[in-house]
């Protein structure tokens, strides 16, 4: 019944404290979160970052389309004609276009091109006397392969999408981050507004204290050090008041930065921290940790990232072969529809190496490097999970540990209740002091704050565990980011 009692209070504090008060919960402020936090946003554009760029990859292994025009090409040149130890005059004019088509092949990292040529070429020269005007077009099929050496079309494709992965797990886990940065604000925000509560009834006490002793005063009944010490615990509760109200106004305008709300709106918390024990498996939390947690993931990609490294490494001075194969036919006439009456045969085929001779130990020094950081990664993964495991022990014994605290603040509270009823009773019979008043009245506060706090501390400690193993023991499910990763890839 005070659980009921305290919730309908701070309701009614809610929807009255403040004209035209917004009431927020800890669902509608995840609701914000998600499409306003300005951090979430930097993560999501990361992500679309990356997702551009692996898609940009994968239209690059697609045939590429190209047409160059040059539609005046003129020039005149005086040229030495060794044969005949005469100088002479070359005027060229030429149009032309040259279109291309390229296809990458993924499978063995090659090239296959077809290109043709097509103008109209008019040249003149002084030495002859003679003027040649003829359309000419040139059609080529040319394919290339490297030997030898490693896939670079592959690696670059897997290593986007390794990124793009990664991207996709960061913006997971920021969301996971943000539910619990949220948590905190929120909930910092609720006692923040929990104290300005406690100091209003604080204060309303104290009032009441004054008016006691001010009608004893007057009637010749105490002391008047007794109203000194009364107006003091009264100035002490105002004063209070006013850093709570402080107090609760910053909480609030932090819990509106995160959440990219406007800072002019205005609000009050509505949460319910009753604590209703939930039963955890620490060995089930942990399974699920280590099957599920993407930070794993993230030091498996950090692996690979390092083989290809290595791959790369070498290549260096390595030995490498090229294949070049070209099929081309030409034609030239006067007359557009005689260009191929006597076409020529332009086959090539070409072979080059690239053999390294001696580096000094270059290469294999990079290696060992390479090498050396590989088995840095595997240490990290090896760490990782050994920090999971621990962090899933640590946020279920503070769990525990939360049920406890929660028994005995709750105890205290009762207990520091009921003093201040009997010490109040004491007062006004005149057995007490104000100032010994005051002392109950600020233990009261204190043992109040704390039980909001012991119920508060449960509630983030239990979503520390949801985050850590990524199991909900309060719906008895598992949380499956995966679900969000694949919907973002699609």
């Amino acid at each position: 019944m005070r659980k009921i009692f305290f919730l309908l209070s701070l309701f009614l504090f809610s929807v009255s404290g403040i004209k035209a008060q917004e009431i927020l919960t800890l669902d509608m402020a995840f609701q914000i979160a998600e499409t306003s936090s300005p951090d979430l946003q930097q993560s999501l554009l990361n992500l679309e970052r990356f997702q551009k760029n692996l898609e940009a990859q994968r239209a690059a292994l697609k045939s590429r389309f190209s047409l160059d025009v040059s539609p005046v090409n003129f020039s005149r040149n005086r040229r030495f004609d060794n044969r005949v130890s005469q100088w002479y005059t070359n005027e060229n004019f030429e149009t032309n276009a040259l279109f291309r088509v390229e296809q990458p092949i993924l499978l063995t990292d090659g090239t296959i091109s077809l290109t043709n040529q097509f103008g109209w070429q008019s040249s003149y020269s002084d030495a002859s006397d003679i003027e040649s005007q003829v359309f000419f077009n040139n059609l080529y099929l040319n394919y290339n392969q490297p030997l030898f050496t490693y896939n670079r079309q592959k690696l670059e494709l897997k290593e986007l999408e390794l990124n793009f992965e990664n991207a996709n797990i960061g913006y997971v886990m920021q969301r996971l981050n943000m539910e619990r940065n949220v948590t905190q604000f929120f909930y910092n925000v609720y006692m923040t507004q929990m104290n300005l509560n406690i100091a209003k009834e604080e204060l309303s006490n104290t009032q009441k204290s004054y008016e006691i002793i001010k009608n004893k005063v007057d009637a010749g009944l105490a002391a008047m050090e007794e109203l000194y010490q009364a107006e003091l615990n009264l100035a002490t509760s105002n004063s209070s008041l006013q850093d709570r109200e402080v107090a609760f106004e910053n909480a609030k305008d932090q819990l509106k930065l995160y959440l990219g709300m406007d800072l002019y709106t205005d609000f009050s918390i509505l949460a319910d921290v009753s604590a209703n024990p939930v039963p955890v498996d620490l060995e089930k939390a942990i399974e699920t940790g280590l099957e599920s947690r993407m930070e794993l993931r993230q030091r498996e990609i950090d692996i690979e990232s390092s083989q290809f490294d290595l791959i790369r490494t070498k290549s260096l001075n390595e030995f490498r072969g090229d294949v070049n194969l070209r099929l081309g036919i030409s034609g030239d006439n006067r007359n557009l529809d005689q260009i191929f009456d006597a076409p020529t045969n332009s086959p090539s085929v070409g072979i080059s190496f690239n053999v390294p001779l001696f580096d000094w130990g270059e290469k294999k020094a990079r290696i060992a490097a390479q090498e050396a950081a590989i088995e840095s990664q595997k240490l990290n993964y090896t760490e990782e999970q050994n920090q999971i495991i621990i962090g899933i022990r640590q946020a279920f014994r503070n769990l525990q540990n939360q049920l406890n605290q929660i028994a005995i603040a709750e105890q205290s509270q009762t207990n520091a209740e009921l003093t201040y009823e009997i010490n109040l009773e004491r007062y006004e019979n005149g057995d007490l002091t104000g100032m010994d008043l005051n002392l109950y009245q600020a233990q009261l506060s204190e043992r109040k704050i704390a039980y909001a706090q012991a119920l508060i501390n449960y509630k983030i400690e239990l979503l520390n565990l949801k985050i850590q193993s990524l199991f909900d023991f309060e719906n008895n499910e598992p949380i499956i980011p995966a679900d969000l990763y694949l919907n973002q890839n699609n």
